[in-house]
């Protein structure tokens, strides 16, 4: 692409943001600049001192191990719930900082947090709506702030020392909750007036999963005053709820094609229609991959249906190997794989195809003839 090609493409008169409707734009653009002024406000009257910049520190490490080592979920996870309030449990450690930092370091750990998602996550997110992600967060911890000073917490850190001063947290957890939630929901009805009440408000137990991860919040706070060294500990926690509660969680929802782990067909599609109109909002491409075994009807006639499904997971292990971490794959039909490769242009789709097909005409594939017991080679392997 040529300098000037480029220049026009990131000219702001070609952004995305001015295609919304006029009332969506006028409140997308309220939210951010009250925001973007509340953050100046903030800067102009809120003094910050050397010592909180280790705890920031310990914060924004926390943030961006914990979402490196969920990133393959949360990358799937986004694209999925199109449409709907996306959740996750990141909002954690924004809370926590809100507890043991003045607010100008809680906006650039907001900040840096989403700077972090969109370049290692997000892969062609749509930035006018995580600018707009970012200033819900911005407004909701402003308010939360409000309750805590109101209830007399105006010094940091501001951890539960007794009854009261928890029950402030907690009512300072619900009010970050639901600004935030409401600001959400409210552009997703403006933006989709059609969209049925429960898709706009999304699942409940993902609101359960963000008010959960509020509470973790005040653990981190908690430990990051009085015991730093044992935040590590709580943050292997945290990873662990993360990968292991809300990844089944969201294959139940997907509905995994049981012999091969791929994706079904149906969640498939949603997600290639998901992709499609990303793409058609961002100006970027996605690739679709259509592979077929040939002849592999003879192997289960041949050997039994049990030597068939090994011969299927080896050449589902092979696809895979030549695919992204972040593409998704997908049991089409008895013998027909399909992938989904967003950002793909043409001839670098030519090329994947043609890996996945040598990988295939190379691998050596073991299938046991269900009848005699006898191991075979299944070598030659095309599509």
């Amino acid at each position: 692409m040529s300098v000037i090609a480029l220049c026009r493409q990131l000219s702001p008169t070609r952004w995305p943001i001015w295609s919304l409707p006029r009332h969506v734009l006028g409140f997308v653009l309220a939210v951010d600049a009250l925001a973007v002024l509340l953050t100046a406000v903030s800067v102009a009257i809120i003094p910050v001192s050397w010592s909180d910049w280790p705890r920031f520190g310990a914060l924004v490490a926390g943030v961006l191990i914990h979402m490196e080592a969920a990133r393959g979920i949360e990358h799937t996870r986004e694209v999925a719930v199109e449409g709907s309030p996306h959740t996750n449990l990141n909002s954690l450690w924004m809370f926590a900082g809100l507890l043991v930092l003045p607010f100008p370091l809680v906006v650039a750990l907001v900040a840096v947090n989403y700077v972090h998602l969109c370049l290692r996550i997000w892969r062609g997110c749509i930035i006018y709506r995580k600018v707009f992600t970012v200033a819900t967060m911005v407004l909701a911890g402003g308010c939360a702030l409000a309750v805590l000073r109101a209830c007399g917490l105006t010094a940091t850190p501001r951890v539960p020392a007794d009854i009261w001063s928890l029950l402030a947290i907690v009512l300072a957890a619900v009010c970050w909750w639901l600004v935030n939630y409401a600001l959400v929901v409210g552009a997703i009805v403006l933006s989709n007036p059609e969209l049925s009440g429960r898709n706009a408000l999304g699942e409940f137990a993902d609101q359960i999963v963000v008010l959960a991860g509020l509470g973790l919040g005040v653990v981190v706070a908690a430990l990051l005053a009085s015991y730093p060294w044992a935040v590590p500990v709580v943050m292997l926690t945290i990873v662990a709820l993360h990968r292991e509660f809300l990844l089944p969680q969201f294959q139940r929802a997907a509905r995994t094609d049981a012999k091969t782990g791929l994706a079904s067909p149906t969640f498939w599609a949603q997600m290639v229609t998901a992709q499609i109109t990303r793409a058609r909002l961002t100006g970027a491409s996605v690739g679709l991959l259509m592979i077929d075994v040939d002849h592999f009807a003879e192997v289960n006639n041949t050997y039994g249906h049990l030597a068939g499904d090994a011969a299927l997971e080896a050449i589902v292990r092979a696809v895979q190997h030549e695919v992204r971490h972040d593409d998704l794959v997908s049991r089409w039909g008895g013998d027909e794989l399909a992938v989904v490769m967003p950002g793909v242009h043409a001839e670098e789709l030519l090329r994947v195809a043609e890996r996945i097909r040598l990988r295939l005409a190379q691998a050596e594939i073991s299938a046991t003839d269900a009848t005699t017991g006898e191991v075979t080679k299944i070598n030659q392997v095309t599509v």
